[in-house]
C-alpha cells in the first residue's frame, strides 16, 4: 500500500511541476482563480503533512508567487515521501482542523483525503485554463502511466 502511495504522490507531482510551469508561460493571461486554486491546494497537502509530523502549517488561503509554488509542491512531495517512510498507515494522527476542533484519522486516511483534494482542485484549475482560452495540460492519471 505504500508504494501505492508512492505513486500516487508522484504522479501528483509530476503534474503539479507541468502545471506550475503553466501557469508561470500564461501569468498574464490568467483568471483571479487559478493562483489562489493551486497556491491552496499546495497549502492543503503542506497543512495535512505538518499535521502528521507535529510542525508549523501554512495558512489554507495563502497565496503565493507561481514560482513559490513549484518548491512548495517539491517540499510537499518530499515530506510526502518522509511520512511513507517513518509512519505506518494505519497509524493514528491527532490533529485541530482550522477551527479549532480536534480530530483524529490515520495516516492513510489523510494521505487519500490529500490526493483525493489535489485531484479535485487540479480540476478547477484546469477549468479556468480553458474559461481563459488556455489549452490545459493532460493531467490524467492513466496518461501518465502510459
Amino acid at each position: 500500500m505504500k508504494a501505492f502511495f508512492k505513486d500516487i504522490f508522484e504522479y501528483h507531482h509530476h503534474f503539479n511541476q507541468k502545471l506550475a510551469d503553466q501557469l508561470i508561460r500564461n501569468e498574464g493571461k490568467l483568471g483571479e482563480r487559478a493562483i489562489p486554486l493551486f497556491s491552496h491546494l499546495l497549502n492543503a497537502q503542506q497543512i495535512w503533512n505538518s499535521r502528521i509530523m507535529c510542525e508549523e502549517p501554512l495558512g489554507v488561503h495563502q497565496v503565493h508567487p507561481l514560482m513559490e509554488c513549484r518548491q512548495l509542491d517539491r517540499e510537499n512531495f518530499s515530506k510526502t515521501l518522509k511520512i511513507l517512510g517513518m509512519y505506518e498507515l494505519e497509524q493514528p494522527v491527532k490533529y485541530r482542523n482550522s477551527g479549532g476542533e480536534e480530530y483524529q484519522n490515520s495516516v492513510k486516511e489523510i494521505l487519500f483525503h490529500i490526493a483525493n483534494h489535489t485531484t479535485h482542485h487540479r480540476g478547477q484549475i484546469i477549468y479556468e485554463l480553458r474559461q481563459q482560452g488556455i489549452a490545459p495540460i493532460v493531467t490524467d492519471y492513466i496518461f501518465y502511466k502510459r
